[in-house]
């Protein structure tokens, strides 16, 4: 069966109900989402009963390029910056250092062992050295399993700022294997342009990008979230269109909107969180009516023997060389080695060779799809037992709420008092977006006069209105009465 303009709206939308059915039956389970999702896709596809036939790689990546800005977008909304700070390193590194380390050792190791050029190895090695967190935490939850301490929030910045480095030495080493003749240290320049622009674009439109958003004053809710789309592409386009890095531009801008206040920032956060988990749907159905099972089944051996490097050597070389600059424990260190999964953004950046035209191209592909499906299935599926097994995880039950989930859940505050603004008051003529109110603390009501409001960014203090805040802690109550009541 073809695709074609009349069917397509049937066909998806069969395929996603049907997602996410097996999605929630996964659960139960502990199977990761993902292979359900490639699975399904591929049931659908050319070799499959659907008999779909679909090798578009050109659609594949934009569809893929799409996807992953929203799934980036959201974690950076989600990410806040106070949770993560204390392992800002730690992170960094990880997505950085260990993503290079991770596609070199890969690189060489395909070189010695396939007839792979040097060039093709480290193509290879660098489109597989980013990792996929959405699938981790997805089985986590369903083991009912929580981390301890720092790990949660060490692996949420890794899987959230990894991809940009990857995609980096992807472009790079696709460049370098059509070039054959050129250094290694030919691509230097281009990093540093790449990473130095991306993150400076990336922070000066997360700021014009909040001042339009509170400023703004749209007639419906609803629409603020599809300003937040327009920011969020014009970063990652804008950035790319001058010579930046507009993955790394996107997550920035995310996190820096995410941890300042914005009007209807609970709707935009929602509204982010829906369209992450259809795009990670709508891209691994995609990835799997992409591929032919027939072109892999002759690459499993030589597939297995890199997943396998990968997982048990590569992987944990560049975590434990990335953290040796902090007292970090052991257990953590192999924790983290093992659940380094490769998800969907391998799949998507190998799209990149196909399209060049390179060589062993569809080789490439095909490699980089069984080691995805290899690493979440052998790593996805033992995770649970790990944690337990390396006493990194804690019952899901007792797991303290991070700060984001804290604001969205009104239930978890334990503080509550009413300020009446008196006629001193420095907050009078602002907009409550404006305030700078400890994250931790909300306005849940406002009385004017004899009628009770619910607050939102845009509302305008008044002298004479009464607050009512509701605080996480004593601190933080604190703080919010000294903006209100300072003289």
């Amino acid at each position: 069966m073809s695709i074609t303009t009349e069917n397509i709206l049937l066909i998806g939308s069969i395929l996603l109900f049907i997602s996410i059915i097996a999605g929630k039956t996964s659960y139960r389970f502990g199977i990761p989402t993902l292979v359900l999702f490639l699975g399904i896709g591929i049931l659908a596809g050319s070799e499959g009963i659907g008999g779909i036939y679909f090798y578009e790689p050109k659609i594949a990546q934009l569809i893929g390029i799409v996807a992953l800005n929203f799934i980036l977008f959201s974690g950076g909304l989600d990410t806040n910056f106070q949770h993560v700070k204390p392992v800002l390193w730690h992170g960094f590194s990880l997505s950085t250092l260990g993503v290079v380390i991770t596609a070199f050792s890969v690189g060489f190791f395909v070189y010695y062992i396939t007839d792979f050029t040097l060039y093709e190895g480290l193509l290879l090695g660098a489109i597989v050295s980013s990792t996929d967190a959405a699938a981790v935490f997805s089985i986590l939850r369903s083991k009912k399993v929580a981390l301890k301490k720092d790990l949660r929030p060490t692996l949420e910045l890794e899987s959230g700022s990894n991809d940009p480095m990857a995609y980096f030495l992807t472009i790079a080493f696709t460049g370098l294997v059509l070039n054959q003749d050129k250094s290694i240290l030919s691509i230097l320049p281009l990093l540093l342009q790449q990473f130095i622009i991306g993150g400076l674009l990336g922070f000066l439109i997360g700021k014009l990008g909040r001042f339009i958003i509170n400023n703004i004053r749209l007639v419906y809710e609803g629409l603020y979230p599809v300003l937040v789309i327009a920011i969020m592409f014009f970063s990652f386009s804008g950035t790319d269109f001058i010579g930046g890095n507009g993955f790394l531009s996107v997550y920035i801008t995310a996190l820096y909107l995410g941890n300042k206040e914005l009007i209807h920032k609970k709707t935009i956060i929602q509204t982010f969180d829906g369209f992450a988990w259809l795009m990670q749907i709508i891209l691994f159905l995609t990835l799997g009516l992409l591929v032919y099972p027939s072109q892999i089944i002759p690459l499993i051996g030589i597939g297995l023997i890199i997943s396998l490097f990968l997982i048990l050597i590569a992987r944990p070389l560049s975590v434990f060389l990335s953290l040796a600059f902090f007292k970090t424990k052991i257990r953590n260190k192999l924790f983290v080695s093992w659940i380094g999964l490769r998800g969907a953004v391998p799949i998507v950046f190998a799209t990149y060779p196909l399209l060049a035209g390179i060589e062993k191209s569809q080789i490439i592909f095909n490699i980089v799809f069984f080691i995805s499906l290899s690493s979440v299935i052998l790593q996805g599926t033992t995770l649970a037992k790990i944690s337990r097994l390396l006493h990194v995880s804690l019952p899901l039950k007792v797991r303290p709420k991070s700060p984001v989930e804290v604001l969205l859940d009104d239930d978890e505050k334990t503080e509550y008092e009413e300020f009446k603004i008196c006629k001193n008051s420095p907050v009078i003529g602002k907009k409550i977006v404006d305030l700078d109110i400890p994250q931790k603390a909300i306005i849940a009501m406002i009385k004017k006069a004899d009628k009770y409001v619910t607050p939102k960014g845009s509302t305008v203090i008044e002298e004479g209105d009464v607050l009512l805040v509701i605080s996480e802690d004593y601190k933080s109550m604190k703080e919010t009465k000294d903006i209100f009541l300072s003289t």
